[in-house]
């Protein structure tokens, strides 16, 4: 399988990716932008600085300069390209990906997002195409500039808090154990404790991953422990951040969306927001409601980050976690949408959990996957089993709807093809809990293989 991806490149080290071919990767990186200067950054993994210093040694190669930020989140990385006014620029990360893996987080000016469909192709047929190329006569040049202070000073200028709030993270030995702190100092009034702020790439204590429930004990423990308002977990690369509430409940991305654009839109009459398929349609519901503009999106940040330049959306959503933000390069900020999230907090006399609990008012199951080779297939036949439906459409996979919002017992059903990993996803809501469990089980019939656990 090719490290070449839909959204970034990425693999297991040594294997897939070692310096050789990270080397090679910066040279196609450069040759394909055809000016600088770049940024580059990276993450805390073993093998990181290494693979780091071959990319820009590649880039370089290509002749064009490298602006070298060391240690940084992505979030940090989309900053320093924007703030710098660089060419582009990548982050050597794998995200929430195991200790073994390696891979880059590529970009344009302005954190524009280079994929599959504008640029990784390319990348990956210069990259790995023939023999590696000559250096250039002029090399380019390397500088280093430490971006973490002013970084943290343009996070903290979405805080605007009307009291002190008390709050826990997880930061799962990831990056968020190195900006994070700096924007705290920014933001004295966010009273904070952290599990896991050691950064470690082997990942000692639990995956980086925070939608995987599994991760998410030891905060939900730690919130109920600490009488915190709420916990903030962590993915690896602090490009992603999910919520427990004061109770030590996880909570929806898609309900965080809701609650934040509501707030959004009173600033923004008739603003559009953005969001993928998966969210719950209390969103746009919510969306409608406080008179915005819900704009659906497939999944993908490359996605969502291209309908919100084209609608001049100020906030977007996803179901995994990222969320985007028009005065931060339309780019995705963990640290961002917390402090938005302990502003509404802050305001409120309400505890989150009663906050969010106004928006729970649905039934879902969240994201489950499958192992399935004939992905293609699996949705043809969904279709033609609900033929009847209210409405298919094949945005991202196949959603299928019967009814709406305004009809008691609605239901719909999005299966995709995941664009990270050999899974079909699938995700069922509905106005009524007996109804969702009723047509999960007809799902998982229809697909004919038991859910990964």
């Amino acid at each position: 399988m090719s490290v070449f991806k839909a959204y970034d490149i990425r693999g297991t080290y040594p294997d897939q990716i070692d310096a050789a071919l990270a080397r090679r990767i910066g040279r196609a990186f450069a040759d394909f932008h055809g000016k600088g200067p770049l940024v580059m950054g990276r993450d805390m993994r073993t093998m990181a600085p290494e693979i780091h210093d071959a990319v820009i040694e590649g880039i370089m190669d290509g002749g064009l300069d490298v602006i070298d930020i060391g240690l940084a989140s992505t979030p940090q990385a989309y900053f320093a390209i924007g703030h710098l006014k660089a060419a582009g620029g990548m982050n050597v990360t794998a995200s929430h990906n195991s200790k073994e893996y390696i891979g880059f987080k590529l970009c344009a000016e302005e954190a524009k997002p280079i994929s599959a469909d504008n640029g990784i192709k390319e990348i990956e047929v210069l990259a790995t195409t023939g023999d590696a190329p000559e250096p250039v006569a002029n090399r380019g040049s390397r500088s280093h500039v430490d971006t973490l202070a002013d970084y943290a000073k343009h996070v903290a200028q979405w805080a605007d808090l009307a009291r002190d709030v008390n709050i826990v993270s997880d930061a799962a030995n990831g990056m968020a154990a190195h900006s994070f702190p700096a924007v705290l100092k920014e933001v004295p009034q966010i009273k904070h404790s952290g599990l896991f702020y050691e950064l470690d790439g082997t990942f000692p204590n639990h995956e980086a991953n925070p939608l995987k429930l599994s991760t998410l004990v030891d905060l939900q423990a730690y919130v109920v422990e600490q009488g915190a308002e709420l916990g903030a977990a962590f993915d690896g690369d602090s490009d992603r951040c999910c919520f427990v509430d004061d109770k030590g409940r996880a909570i929806g991305n898609d309900i965080v969306t809701a609650l934040v654009a509501r707030e959004v839109l009173k600033g923004e009459d008739g603003a559009a927001i953005v969001y993928d398929l998966r969210s719950s349609w209390i969103l746009p519901q919510t969306i409608l409601a406080s008179g915005g503009r819900p704009e659906r999106e497939r999944v993908g940040h490359s996605f969502l980050k291209a309908k919100m330049r084209d609608n001049d959306a100020p906030f977007g959503g996803e179901l995994s976690g990222h969320y985007y933000f028009r005065d931060n390069w339309y780019a995705d900020n963990s640290e961002i949408i917390l402090l938005a999230v302990l502003n509404l907090v802050s305001r409120s006399d309400k505890p989150f959990s009663e906050m969010v609990d106004e928006l729970m008012v649905y039934h879902s199951t969240g994201e489950v996957n499958f192992r399935i080779e004939d992905k293609r297939g699996a949705m043809d036949k969904l279709k033609e089993i609900f033929h009847d439906a209210s409405n298919i459409d094949e945005l991202d996979g196949v959603t299928i709807s019967y009814g709406e919002v305004t009809t008691p017992g609605w239901w719909w059903v999005n299966v995709r093809a995941s664009n990270t990993e050999p899974l079909l996803r699938m995700n069922i809501e509905a106005d009524d809990k007996a109804k969702m469990e009723e047509m999960t089980k007809r799902v998982i019939e229809i697909l004919g293989v038991e859910p990964i656990a």
